[in-house]
């Protein structure tokens, strides 16, 4: 059985399903969640990157912090393992002159996975957004004075 979508998500594809609309679904506080100090350097830069925009767009509220976190930390272990990854090889040579498997090749793997679930929950990915319909798209302004980092 499918996730149940937010009542806003359905309002945003036009209630195809013509569902009813839950009108008692908590509202999160609009407001830009801070970072969290405990990200990894990697993690940080992609929070930076990317909560503005989800921000802007209503995809974000101070109650996604968690989750926006989580894809956050998996995208700074996913950059410093494939740096690993780049450096080393993805095979290693033991000290007996056997080989084996980078074992940042599974952490790697494991933290794309974890990016994709998150990805897919903040509508990060081309499929993904042909699920959401924004009404008043604030990137096709030409110009717009608020910043919510200035």
């Amino acid at each position: 059985m499918a996730k149940k979508k937010p009542s806003n998500v359905h309002l945003l594809n036009g209630n195809p399903g013509k569902r009813k609309i839950n009108k008692s679904e908590p509202q999160p506080k609009k407001k830009l969640p801070s970072c969290p100090a405990h990200l990894s350097g990697p993690a940080k830069t992609e929070w930076k990157r990317i909560s503005k925009e989800l921000y802007v767009l209503g995809l974000l509220t101070n109650i996604d912090r968690a989750a926006l976190a989580a894809y956050c930390q998996a995208w700074g272990r996913w950059v410093t393992s494939e740096n690993n990854i780049k450096k080393k090889g993805v095979v290693l040579k033991g000290a007996k002159g056997g080989y084996y498997q980078n074992p940042h090749l599974s952490i790697a793997n494991r933290a794309i996975d974890l990016m994709y679930k998150f990805l897919t929950e903040f509508g990060m990915t081309p499929s993904a957004r042909t699920k959401i319909e924004v009404k008043d798209n604030p990137n096709d302004k030409e110009e717009s004075d608020w910043d919510v980092y200035s």
